[in-house]
């Protein structure tokens, strides 16, 4: 492991692993891809009424998602997996995810009075575990190809085509986004990272132009807010739905969804840019970041049904209000008493489930889907 990516274990000494230094830039992107998702996920509501809150969902969602695509894509390995690596993706992927839905399904029932379990649509958020999922057992063969960056493009804007290529297991969303993951691995295989010193060397005027592009986007979000509501962009960077269903049926309606792409991996690039090397008091919370990830839903869905969040105004106290509001939720389930409540739903260990009981536990540390690992 190089450098760069110093974000694991280190050789095995005795029946412990000894870590390597941990570089604290890749715990701050992942708290900070974490809270651009719950602020996402908690200005939604206030989308319909206020251009302002619809602009910055636009931005936000060009590339909150690709960005972590890209550091878990990072931090994954594409070599042949091995009995732990193929008992982690049943620990950490699937056995959470049959957890959450029963919990989602449970949770309508009381709530709603009704449910409709179906495993096949993932509800709310868990299409990404099921997305973290498929690009792990798909990227040994990737990596067996020339260009597979070039293959996963041509992929994600392939499937825009199909329409009978739906949210079921989320492999509309998945594919559309496997290129960023495959990006992210990429950008690990060739050491670029560490080769271009990225992590090490950060000019002025880099964090300059990484402000000037996320400031343009803001602004172009904003200006042409009619342009967007008008071609239906917020569902276009959703990378869910055929061209067809949203209104793209000519033959170059791929060539938005390349433009997209790009847009994602410059704002990507601008974000990481932007985000600090050293390590602050909030540095850890990045390794808890599938907490987060899981629960913040269940902690937004009251107010998400109930309306609450409809017709709040002036925009300028509620947008930054709720901005902050995500920024401690964040902070508030990675912390120490909420993960000790929720691991055994988090990170279940069943050593029930398998023939060897030892593949549903690792001494010494604990991994989650993106990559972070910790002392348990």
């Amino acid at each position: 492991m190089n450098s760069a990516g110093a974000d694991a274990t280190g050789p095995i000494t005795g029946s412990l692993p000894r870590p390597r230094r941990r570089v604290p830039f890749w715990d701050n992107a992942r708290y900070a891809c974490i809270v651009l998702v719950v602020l996402g996920h908690a200005i939604q509501r206030l989308i319909y009424d206020s251009d302002v809150a619809l602009a910055s969902y636009l931005a936000l969602y060009a590339f909150h998602m690709p960005a972590f695509a890209i550091i878990s894509g990072y931090f994954s390995k594409s070599g042949s997996p091995t009995k732990v690596q193929m008992a982690r993706v049943i620990t950490d992927i699937l056995l959470p995810y049959f957890i959450f839905e029963f919990v989602w399904t449970l949770t309508k029932w009381l709530v709603e009075g009704q449910a409709d379990p179906n495993i096949t649509k993932p509800s709310w958020t868990l299409w990404f575990l099921l997305a973290l999922g498929i690009f792990r057992l798909v990227l040994p063969y990737l990596a067996l190809l020339r260009w597979p960056l070039l293959w996963t493009v041509a992929i994600s804007i392939g499937v825009g085509y199909l329409p009978n290529v739906d949210s079921t297991f989320s492999l509309s969303r998945t594919l559309g986004l496997l290129p960023f993951f495959t990006l992210g691995w990429w950008l690990r295989e060739h050491d670029i990272i560490d080769r271009l010193r990225l992590l090490e060397v950060r000019p002025w005027w880099t964090r300059v132009i990484a402000v000037a592009v996320l400031g343009a986007t803001a602004f172009a979000a904003l200006h042409w807010i009619e342009v967007w509501e008008r071609i239906d962009l917020r569902h276009w960077l959703f990378y869910e739905d055929s061209y067809a269903d949203l209104g793209g049926e000519q033959w170059w309606a791929g060539g938005v969804r390349i433009a997209l792409m790009l847009l994602a991996v410059l704002l990507s690039a601008a974000f990481f840019t932007l985000i600090p090397r050293g390590t602050h008091w909030w540095t850890p919370f990045g390794r808890y970041t599938m907490y987060v990830f899981l629960l913040h839903s269940f902690v937004l869905y009251p107010f998400r049904e109930s309306g609450v969040l409809r017709d709040l105004d002036p925009t300028w106290i509620w947008l930054p209000l709720v901005t902050l509001l995500s920024v401690l939720l964040a902070l508030a389930l990675a912390t120490r008493p909420v993960r000790r409540l929720f691991r055994p739903l988090v990170e279940p260990r069943p050593g029930w489930l398998f023939t060897d009981p030892q593949l549903a536990s690792r001494e010494g540390y604990r991994s989650d889907p993106t990559g972070s690992r910790r002392p348990r």
